[in-house]
Parts: C-alpha cells; structure tokens; sequence
C-alpha cells in the first residue's frame, strides 16, 4: 500500500473512532423551574465529558408523562434520560423498563440520599432512578396580607382556618385572591392536590375491596370545601391553573395562600423573580380539624434509564452529575444556597450555609420524614400512596377524574355530578382491570 493510501486509511479509522465515541443523549424533562435551571448549567458537564453531547426536549408536565409512558412501554427507544416521578419508578422496575443504577461513578454517594426518597426508587434493594429533587407540600402565605387582614396561620393548620384566612385576605378589586389551588386536569396536577386533601379529610380511593370511594360523604366534604373556597377567595379561569400557573400568580403578588410542593419555596423566595420574595411565611399541609393526621404528599422528579438501551454508560455519567453533591454546589455558586435543589441529600440540611439561606428548609424535611405511604389516611387502604395511589391504572383513571373535577371548578357540572362520574368511570375501570387481585 503506498504511503498516501496508508495515511488516507489512517485518516478515516480516526474519524470513524471519533465518531463511535461521540455520544448524544436525548433527555426528557419537564419545564419546572429547577430543570430548566439545570441545563443552563450543562456546560459544566459537556467541559468534562466532551465526547457526550446533549439533546434536550421540555415538555409541559402532562405532555411529558404521556410521551414517555408510551415511549417506555412500547420500547420505541426515543429518549436516553427519562424524567419521572417516584409514582412510575417501582411500577416500571418491576416491568424490566428501567435500568439500575449500580455502578455509579465514584464519589456519587448514594448513601447520602434522604432514606424517606430512595426507598421510593428502589426495588429489592436497588435503586432504578436518582432523584433530582424531592418535595412534600406546606401553606406559603404572605406574611403582610395575613398581618393586615388580622389572620394567624398556625403551624399545622385545619381547612377551616384556611378557608376563614383566604376570606380575610381576599381583595378582589386589587386582584388579590386569598387562595391559589390547582385546578388544571391531570393525576399529577388537580388530583395530585386533591387527593392529599382528601386524605387529610380522612377520605380514600379505594375500600379494601378496591371499590371506589367518591360516593362517600368524606370526598363530598372535601370536594365541596374545595370548590367553595376556589370559587369565593380563587382567581378567575383556575381551572387552567397548574404549579407553573400558581407559581407565577403569586410570584406577582396576587395570592394570600398558595398550597403546593415545598419545592415552590424556593422560587417564592427569590427576588429576581418574586415581588414578595421577603414576605413569605409558611405552615405544614392542613389538616381537618380535631385530627392529628395531615394529607400525604411524596414527589420526587428523578432521571431514570431505559432498560436495554445502548447508551448506559453515558447515562449514567449525565444522571450522576445532575443528582451529585457538586451539582449542588455549583447551584450554590452560580445561584446561592436558597436555590438547591432540595429534598434530596441529607448532607444539604445538614448544611448551615443552606439552612441559613433558606428559610423554608426545616418545614420542609419535617414534611418529607413526616410522610406515611402506607396510611395516607386514617381509613385502611389497599394501596400505597400519598397524593397518587401505586398502581399501573392510576395514570388514567386519575386523569379521567381530575377532569370531571376540573370542570366541576369551571362551573360546567355540579360536586355531585362530577362525583358520581369519578365513582362510574373508576369503577369501570377499575373491573376492566381486574381488581381485586
């Protein structure tokens, strides 16, 4: 072979190598807050990991679980990182859809993740998603509003002092709206919040026979409750409103109360973004009165990988650096301590600096550790939950009621009415399905 020939074929098996060793990884993520913050910050992963590029589709939080669902279940391979919820992460493990983690880069310290969130992401031991952040839920309130209005949110509030406070806090002619709740459709959106109250009502989904529970007197309290105090103290259209929707209203200075993800503190805080920023108080989720208990509320937003896929171990390298201890540091460099992710690593409320930047960081562990998936309620229930319940059906049949409750806020259908759909349509469901089993 002559020497142009030999260095032209040298030429193209380096070329070839390079390309085999570049690696694009398509991840999907929903468009909260902290994630959009998170790939503003990637340059600090690519400069490491030149040979790995990033492809990134953001998805409105429905939208998102929808796509992947039915990527992930039909195996159609479209994305490398997925991002899930600790509702899909133990279902999907035990259907072989997801990776584990095992052999995780060194120094990624999983024993420093809230034992209260990993356990919800493992199976048998092992751990199937790394959690980006955690949340539970608790009252932020303005702090002014509520001193103006001559109204004190206790600690652990009941539903009749919420409701008592958004009625003193109301100001309608100034678009002040005593209480900001979720009203959009979805399992994860109107029914995630509902469904915490009406656990903290001592209501259920579901007997121990797996018959639906909407004809009971406990979610007819809790939807009524509801609807009156959205209706009297809410703002106008909510039942279009999701966390995005609300975060933003009172951001603006135009909600006495929000109920919502402790996550959302952080983001109420922030002056750049907040015209109340130094004007928030907060309480845990409320209760009913003359109880001790209080709604469940578990999420966690957490990067999982397909099983089966080809790129493991560049997943693996992108997810580690998202869920790491350093990749909080660097949101505390380029953001400061009060924008961590949070609910995650125990070693971030161990940490003074975080502790003292952000306000909302003690309430907001109490209300992760006070969490009891197995009694959200203080009936016996057939399932594990919080605000969703862990079964494969719940996506739908949780999406399907949130509707019927969404246009019971729109004024399209009465409590009743959209009751007594949640209770045929669940049903129906739930006997298509096979329950009991």
């Amino acid at each position: 072979m002559s020497r142009t020939l030999l260095l032209g074929a040298v030429s193209l098996l380096a070329l070839g190598t390079y390309a085999q060793a570049e690696t694009t990884l398509t991840i999907a993520t929903v468009n909260n807050g902290d994630m959009i913050r998170m790939q503003k910050l990637t340059d600090d992963f690519t400069k490491n990991n030149p040979d790995i590029k990033l492809d990134w589709v953001t998805l409105e939080e429905n939208v998102l679980r929808q796509r992947v669902t039915t990527d992930i279940a039909t195996k159609g391979g479209q994305y490398d990182v997925l991002t899930i919820g600790n509702y899909e992460v133990p279902i999907w493990a035990k259907q072989g859809w997801l990776a584990p983690l095992e052999g995780m880069p060194e120094g990624y310290d999983a024993g420093d993740l809230l034992p209260a969130i990993a356990n919800g992401l493992s199976v048998d031991g092992k751990l199937y998603a790394a959690p980006f952040y955690g949340e539970s839920a608790m009252v932020m309130y303005r702090t002014d509003l509520a001193e103006k209005a001559g109204v004190t949110i206790p600690d652990t509030p009941n539903w009749g002092q919420i409701e008592e406070a958004a009625a003193k806090m109301t100001d309608k002619d100034n678009e002040v709206y005593g209480i900001c709740l979720r009203g959009k459709a979805g399992w994860g959106e109107n029914m995630a919040f509902l469904t915490a109250m009406a656990h903290s009502m001592d209501a259920r989904w579901f007997d121990m026979d797996w018959k639906p529970q909407f004809d009971s007197p406990e979610w007819k309290e809790t939807l009524t409750k509801y609807l009156d105090m959205m209706n009297k103290y809410g703002p106008p259209g909510a039942s279009s409103n999701g966390f995005n929707e609300n975060l933003s209203l009172f951001q603006q200075g135009k909600c006495g109360m929000w109920i919502d993800a402790t996550v959302a503190a952080s983001f109420v805080t922030d002056p750049k973004e907040s015209t109340v920023a130094d004007k928030v108080g907060y309480a845990q989720f409320p209760n009913k009165a003359g109880k001790e208990g209080r709604g469940e509320w578990l999420w966690s937003w957490n990067l999982a990988i397909p099983a089966g896929s080809n790129k493991v171990d560049a997943a693996k390298k992108f997810v580690a650096w998202a869920t790491s201890k350093d990749y909080t540091k660097l949101v505390a460099e380029k953001e400061g301590w009060r924008a961590a992710p949070p609910g995650t690593r125990t070693s971030l409320y161990d940490n003074a600096d975080y502790k003292a930047a952000a306000p909302f960081a003690e309430k907001t562990i109490k209300a992760i550790n006070g969490v009891d998936l197995a009694h959200p309620t203080s009936q016996e229930v057939p399932y594990i939950g919080s605000q969703w319940v862990a079964i494969p059906e719940f996506q739908g049949i949780g999406t399907a009621v949130g509707q019927q409750f969404s246009a019971a806020l729109a004024g399209q259908t009465s409590a009743d009415q959209a009751l007594q759909n949640a209770q045929q349509l669940t049903n129906r469901e739930m006997q298509k399905a096979g329950y009991p089993k």
